[in-house]
């Protein structure tokens, strides 16, 4: 939270495990230290687990990540709303995620868990439309510098007046 990548209780982690994986509990907040829960790959989901979980399982299975880390940055959110795909310009941005597809689905379904896990087939980052990133890695910090670095690539394309005066 401290980065402003979420707010409040928005967001969640996971990381794969033997059988299935570990993410935080729907309601957390990500700044403080809770159990995760584990859902396995396939059978039933516990209750507590958090909404996205549909998304991270997807994606596990579709790839060969080991972490994610689920955010909503702000000025990556509102590149989402006019881009259909993120193309940074910055160095580290350009470096670390070259081309970031924007994909589309309503939050905690199985339609945005098949858009992100196709998205992610091209790039460790996924961004939802008008939601939040979706960034892989092999580590929980490997991809929460990668939703560093899109949201800072989106501020740097907000700076350039990319975004085009879109109003709604």
């Amino acid at each position: 939270m401290q980065e402003g990548l979420v707010s409040g209780n928005f967001g969640n982690l996971s990381v794969r495990a033997h059988g299935g994986m570990y993410i935080t509990a729907g309601g957390s907040f990500l700044d403080e230290t809770t159990e995760p829960v584990f859902v396995p790959l396939r059978g039933p989901v516990p209750d507590a687990a958090s909404s996205e979980y549909r998304v991270h399982l997807e994606a596990y299975r579709a790839s060969s990540h080991t972490a994610c880390v689920h955010a909503h940055p702000p000025f990556a959110v509102a590149a989402s709303l006019v881009f259909d795909r993120i193309e940074p310009v910055d160095s580290e941005g350009s470096l670390l995620c070259p081309l970031v597809p924007v994909v589309e689905g309503p939050p905690g379904t199985q339609e945005l868990a098949r858009a992100v896990a196709g998205g992610i087939s091209s790039s460790p980052v996924a961004l939802a439309r008008g939601h939040g990133t979706f960034a892989f890695g092999a580590t929980l910090r490997e991809a929460l510098i990668l939703t560093s670095a899109v949201e800072h690539a989106c501020k740097i394309l907000y700076y350039l007046g990319e975004f085009g005066g879109f109003r709604r």
